[in-house]
């Protein structure tokens, strides 16, 4: 993460974050009318504030240490619906509207491509 990044995130926000070590948020991509969990990325504050003004998602790589809206070079660009922070703070929901592929690998979701890890599956409960 850039030092010195003029950021202007709301304070009042900013001031819930739970940033890891390096300053970041996890955030979780969803499809805002299916529910589907498209994928997951980091933000930092200035990230975040790109994503709650621009209506486009913007997320810092930590393997290329840069910003990258999503869709910039693939056409696969991710609409702002929503952004949500959890309870605790150290995790953001970010609702879109999806076009194209949400995985690097071209998948509609990064979890279509990491395969089932043949979890013993609970018995439907009903309340």
């Amino acid at each position: 993460m850039p030092e010195n990044t003029p950021v202007g995130l709301d304070p009042q926000v900013a001031e819930r974050l739970k940033r890891d070590d390096a300053g970041l948020v996890c955030a979780v991509v969803q499809q805002h009318d299916t529910g589907q969990v498209l994928m997951v990325g980091w933000m930092d504050d200035e990230a975040l504030h790109r994503t709650l003004t621009s209506g486009r998602v913007t997320f810092w790589s930590r393997s290329r240490q840069e910003y990258w809206r999503k869709g910039d070079t693939s056409g696969h660009v991710q609409h702002v619906r929503s952004v949500a922070l959890d309870c605790d703070g150290d995790a953001v929901l970010v609702q879109v509207d999806q076009v194209g592929a949400a995985c690097h690998t071209g998948a509609r979701t990064c979890f279509e491509a990491g395969g089932d890890l043949g979890a013993v599956v609970a018995p439907e409960v009903r309340a």
